[in-house]
């Protein structure tokens, strides 16, 4: 399986940056404005790099999987210029720059979730150095996983801050990277909503489990933490717990993302909505976690990793497919106990047959 290394995956989704672009406010309008610009560069770059999709270290240096990270932290100086100045390897001490200690540990937050949770090896399963670059470009607004590295910008701190401060803005972005790996899901439509989706689940994922957290006592936030001070009414980017809730201020405008069927979005815009309709299987995810509680990667999460890891999900899956897929793995691994009911059941409270 050849993955789809053209796919430029951010965290902040164009419809954001877009509203924000037309703003009356001069400042937060010239913030999105150039985010999108370098946003577009960097997706046409991805996109030519396509034509030969080698990943920079790829794979560990002995070709064999191992249970300890291999992070490198590069510091792009306010440039664009991609990796920039090493910072910080692996097994060096902490340094003065918070945000290079950030990004530090949420690679490593990310990497425990796949091998203590899952067995898996980085998110190639084969060791894959985790590599990353702060302090990108000047009021940069997004973070990006570019087929090779994670990217963070620093916020123009109004709109957003430090986007390495929430953990799981680094494990949604990471995950894209597993998901290239394994069920390659196609970045258009509703496979493009589930591959955005799956970042969120993997993301919040990394939360739970670098805090020792239950299903019930997570707050299910994607990107709790990064909106600055000019956002009166919101707490994230998403909400898998209440899609649609996570801001609803002058600034931003109200969330868009559905929680069911009933609000399915089509558009043309954002790749087909892939940021705004993978509220629907988000929250799908979230039901499934919560009906089974405890731990939330030790059986939900383990579904939807071995849906992702089996080889049998198409790449332009839609969403009835992937529910499908749920249904048969859960079974594969838990029999036909309370496991495949809470699937059966998450999947139908959101409007996505199984049958």
């Amino acid at each position: 399986m050849t993955p789809h290394t053209s796919v430029f995956c951010s965290i902040v989704p164009p419809h954001l940056l877009e509203r924000l672009a037309e703003s009356d406010n001069p400042a937060y309008a010239a913030a999105a404005r150039r985010t999108l610009t370098v946003d577009a560069t960097h997706r046409t770059e991805r996109r030519l790099r396509a034509e030969a999709p080698e990943v920079r270290g790829a794979r560990a240096a002995d070709g064999e999987p191992s249970d300890k990270p291999r992070r490198t932290i590069y510091d792009a100086g306010s440039g664009t210029s991609l990796p920039g100045r090493q910072v910080r390897a692996e097994g060096g001490a902490a340094v003065q720059d918070l945000t290079v200690n950030r990004a530090y540990a949420g690679l490593g937050a990310t990497f425990e979730l796949f091998e203590q949770a899952f067995g898996r090896s980085s998110i190639d399963g084969a060791g894959m150095p985790l590599l990353a670059s702060v302090h990108f470009d000047e009021k940069y607004d997004n973070a990006f996983w570019n087929g090779e590295q994670m990217v963070f910008g620093d916020g123009d701190g109004e709109l957003f801050l430090d986007f390495t401060i929430p953990v799981d803005v680094m494990g949604h972005e990471l995950t894209h990277g597993f998901t290239q790996y394994t069920a390659n899901l196609a970045y258009f439509g509703q496979s493009g909503a589930l591959n955005e989706s799956v970042s969120d689940v993997f993301g919040s994922l990394v939360k739970q489990h670098a805090l020792g957290q239950t299903a019930d006592a997570a707050d299910w936030l994607i990107g709790e933490g990064l909106l600055g001070p000019a956002i009166d009414r919101g707490v994230a980017l998403r909400s898998m717990k209440e899609p649609g809730t996570a801001y609803d201020d002058d600034v931003l405008g109200k969330d868009p993302q559905p929680a069911t069927m009933d609000g399915y979005v089509r558009t043309s815009s954002d790749n087909g909505g892939v940021h705004i309709n993978s509220g629907i299987p988000n929250h799908a995810f979230y039901q499934v976690a919560t009906e089974l509680g405890g731990y939330a990667w030790e059986r939900a999460g383990r579904i939807w990793y071995d849906v992702m890891t089996g080889g049998t999900l198409a790449e332009e899956a839609r969403f009835s497919e992937f529910a499908r897929a749920t249904a048969a793995s859960a079974r594969k691994l838990f029999g036909e106990g309370e496991e495949l009911r809470a699937v059966l059941k998450a999947w139908s409270l959101v409007g996505v047959p199984t049958s």
